[in-house]
C-alpha cells in the first residue's frame, strides 16, 4: 500500500465515527481530502458540515454536501458531534502539530466547538516527541519579526513560508530546532504572545479518538 492507499483506508474508517443525521465538523489537508470524497459517497447520511477551510469547503460542496456557516450553526444550539481532521505528527497523548496546509486557526475553532475529535493518519505521522515538523504559528503581519525573534529567543529557527496568506489574511512561521517537552505549556506561552493568532500546537485540547492506519490495516487509539 502507498501513502494515498493508506490516507483513503483512514478516511474511511471515520465514517464509521459519524452520527448519522448530524452535522460533522471537517478539518483540511490531503488525508481529509479523502474523507470529504468518503463523505460525499453517504451525503444522504449528512445533512451538513462545518468546514475549517475554503480548500476543504470547496471539495464538500463539489461533493453535494452543504457547507454552514459556524456562527449560524452556534447561534442555533446545533451540535457537531464530531470534527474529523489529520495532524502532522501525533503523539500517545493525542496531542497533536497541526499546521502544515495552514488552517490551524480555523481548525482550532472549529474543532472547539464540536463534540469528539477523531484524528485520521498514517502510521508515518506517530512521533514520541514533537520538533520533528517545522511548528506552524499564524501571526499578524505586522508582529511577524517580533513574534519570529521571541520564538528564536526558546530556539527554534523560524522561517515565514513564502508566498502564502492563511484565509484569515495572516502570516505562517514555521518553527524548526524546537525539542517541544512540555506541549501544552509552550501552546499556553506562545498564544500570549501579542501578534500571534494561534500556534498549531493542539496540546491542551488533543483528540479524543485516532483512527492511525498502517500496512496492517486501521487501529483505533485512545489517549494515553
Amino acid at each position: 500500500m502507498n501513502q494515498d492507499d493508506l490516507k483513503r483506508a483512514v478516511a474511511r474508517a471515520a465514517i464509521d465515527h459519524l452520527e448519522p443525521g448530524a452535522l460533522v465538523g471537517v478539518g483540511s489537508g490531503s488525508t481529509v481530502n479523502f474523507f470529504i470524497d468518503a463523505l460525499g459517497a453517504c451525503r444522504d447520511r449528512v445533512p451538513g458540515a462545518v468546514s475549517s477551510s475554503e480548500k476543504s469547503s470547496e471539495r464538500l460542496r463539489a461533493n453535494g454536501i452543504p457547507v454552514l456557516d459556524l456562527n449560524e450553526v452556534v447561534a442555533a444550539g446545533r451540535p457537531i458531534p464530531v470534527y474529523v481532521d489529520g495532524a502532522d505528527e501525533l503523539n500517545a497523548a493525542l496531542q497533536m502539530v497541526k499546521g502544515g496546509g495552514g488552517a490551524l486557526t480555523r481548525e482550532k475553532i472549529v474543532a472547539a466547538a464540536c463534540g469528539r475529535f477523531v484524528c485520521i493518519v498514517d502510521a508515518s505521522k506517530l512521533v514520541e516527541r514533537f520538533g520533528r515538523f517545522p511548528l506552524p504559528v499564524e501571526v499578524i503581519p505586522m508582529a511577524r519579526a517580533l513574534v519570529a525573534a521571541k520564538l528564536r529567543g526558546l530556539g527554534g529557527t523560524p522561517k515565514l513560508r513564502e508566498g502564502f496568506v492563511t484565509d484569515n489574511g495572516n502570516l505562517i512561521l514555521d518553527v524548526s530546532g524546537l525539542d517541544i517537552v512540555d506541549p501544552a505549556g509552550l501552546e499556553s506561552e506562545i498564544n500570549q504572545w501579542p501578534g500571534v493568532v494561534t500556534v498549531g500546537l493542539f496540546a491542551r485540547k488533543g483528540a479524543d479518538v485516532a483512527l492511525v492506519a498502517s500496512p496492517e490495516g486501521v487501529r483505533e487509539l485512545r489517549p494515553r
